[in-house]
């Protein structure tokens, strides 16, 4: 093997017979020195460096998503199946949340006075206030009832959904569909999340909404978009004249103040049917 073919690292390796035999030579010259751990990495490191083999460029992945039209076919079929599987699947799209924080949503954590739904501890240990619709908001009134305690949606034994559950139903919901693409909930966040985008929400405002720490993870969501796209983002961004609510809160209540487009900041946010979803 050339120093110029091991210079060019494969992504994906396919184990090739100079290969197999260059890994059992390996295997015999470090056996034969007892090589610890950290002797077997520095050995690795140091043979890197004197070949000038470079790390290959991490290759920049693309964000998939749902389009308008199979995301609206996933939540009618789910409703077709039953009121909760639809309602559990609209509400999951809706709010952008992720699985893990999706099961442990509790009634007390919906305000719907103020249509807002409060995810808590969410990744990191990190909270945060999530916009409702209005529609969404009535429905999950008439699914609670007069149910004022436990989880938004639960099991038949009155427990929350496990996150496994969760994925089967998202699974099993788009294979019904007949949607060709692999559906998983993270999916659906991501649809939300460039829906939002799409329709001129800034990205500051969408990391708040899906509770990103580093706004470099929401960036990532722009590789979605071709050049007509970017543009139509671009005019949708100077186009809007939206009203901002800053939202203060402390022992699980909030004030809602109404604000104008200039003076926004980064603790205000917008509210989703400013986006028509």
């Amino acid at each position: 093997m050339s120093t110029t073919e091991a210079a060019v690292p494969s992504a994906r390796i396919q184990p090739s017979g100079e290969l197999k035999e260059l890994i059992n030579a390996t295997v015999k010259l470090w056996r034969k020195h007892h090589l610890t751990y950290d002797q077997a990495g520095y050995v690795g490191k140091v043979v890197r460096r004197q070949l000038k083999i470079k790390r290959a460029a991490a290759r920049k992945t693309v964000v998939h998503r749902l389009s308008r039209d199979e995301e609206q076919k996933l939540i009618k079929q789910a409703y077709r199946e039953t009121s909760n599987h639809g309602l559990l699947l609209k509400t999951l799209f809706l709010t952008g949340a992720r699985v893990s924080e999706f099961v442990s949503l509790k009634v007390s954590d919906l305000f719907f006075d103020e249509q807002m739904i409060l995810i808590e501890k969410g990744k990191g240990g990190k909270s945060r206030y999530v916009p409702v619709l209005p529609e969404l908001a009535q429905e999950l009134k008439t699914h609670l009832g007069a149910r004022q305690t436990g989880y938004i949606f639960e099991s038949n034994r009155h427990t929350k959904f496990t996150a496994r559950r969760i994925q089967q139903i998202v699974k099993d919901t788009a294979e019904l569909a007949g949607i060709k693409k692999k559906v998983h909930p993270h999916l659906l966040r991501h649809t939300v999340a460039t829906l939002l985008l799409e329709r001129g929400m800034p990205l500051e405002q969408i990391q708040k909404f899906l509770g990103h720490s580093k706004i470099e993870t929401t960036t990532d969501l722009r590789r979605i978009f071709d050049r007509d796209d970017e543009g139509r983002f671009q005019k949708g961004f100077f186009r809007l004249e939206l009203k901002w609510v800053k939202f203060t809160f402390g022992c699980r209540t909030m004030t809602m103040i109404q604000h104008t487009k200039e003076s926004f900041c980064n603790e205000y946010f917008c509210p989703l049917n400013e986006y028509n979803l």
